[in-house]
């Protein structure tokens, strides 16, 4: 969500988080800013309406906790290490978040979003084929893990760490997971399926736990090659080895 450069925020997930409600000069214009006086606003006379400046002010935080808490920790951080981040000061903090909990949660709930978003859009493009529907939701989900380290270690390993609220809130989101590929499987798979919904959960579940080690031990490099390894496992339980090969490439007798 941010550059590599301290506190700047990419120009088309800004648009992304405030929407449509501004035009896409405003938009511009406050990504100029941004990037302009270490990210602050510059003083004097603003060129931007107040509820706009205060929308951004607002995802500056919320970057701002998600790098925090990805360098540190989410028990290491604090709302000065936000604020640090982010480039606005206390009080605005205090204007947007009651406390460092609540921040977190927001940045969760933005980053969990966005995560559900991009593997419905691209699952979607599957059409009624479950492989292809679920081969492009995880090719989703490792994108999404590689272009968004942070968000991704927010939810998938932080979100453990913080508040019970956090917890209850990475388990819906792997609960929504397992039903979305459960669902999908007894509606387009040819043989149909008589599975139970807990298959669905445990694919969830070894793809979540292997997305953990890696994103906690920083291992990053190689998310995009883990694809046919994930389908392999993924249609195992549900089309047998062979069928499950063939997502590996290899030459099943």
């Amino acid at each position: 969500m941010v550059s590599v450069d301290r506190n700047q925020i990419n120009r088309e997930l800004l648009i992304a988080a405030l929407g449509d409600e501004w035009p896409a000069d405003l938009i511009q214009t406050a990504a100029e800013m941004l990037a302009d006086s270490e990210s602050r606003f510059p003083s004097g006379p603003r060129r931007l309406p107040g509820d706009l400046v205060r929308a951004i002010q607002r995802e500056r935080l919320l970057v701002g906790m998600l790098r925090a808490v990805s360098e540190l920790g989410y028990r290491v951080t604090n709302v000065q290490d936000v604020i640090e981040r982010a480039g606005v000061s206390r009080p605005t903090f205090y204007e947007h978040f009651s406390n460092k909990d609540d921040c977190f949660l927001a940045a969760f709930d933005t980053s969990a979003a966005r995560l559900r978003a991009q593997v419905a859009t691209a699952s979607d493009q599957g059409g009624d084929c479950w492989r292809d529907r679920l081969r492009l939701g995880f090719d989703a989900l490792l994108a999404f893990a590689d272009s968004e380290p942070e968000a991704a270690r927010v939810v998938i390993v932080e979100a453990r760490a913080a508040t019970p609220d956090a917890a209850l809130r990475r388990v819906a989101l792997i609960d929504d997971f397992a039903t979305c590929i459960d669902t999908k499987v007894r509606e387009l798979l040819p043989a149909g399926t008589a599975h139970s919904a807990v298959t669905a959960s445990g694919v969830v579940g070894g793809v979540e736990s292997l997305l953990y080690g890696r994103l906690n031990k920083g291992q990053m490099d190689d998310l995009p090659a883990l694809l046919p390894s994930l389908m392999y496992f993924a249609v195992l339980p549900y089309e047998g080895h062979l069928a499950a090969s063939e997502e590996l490439g290899l030459r099943t007798t």
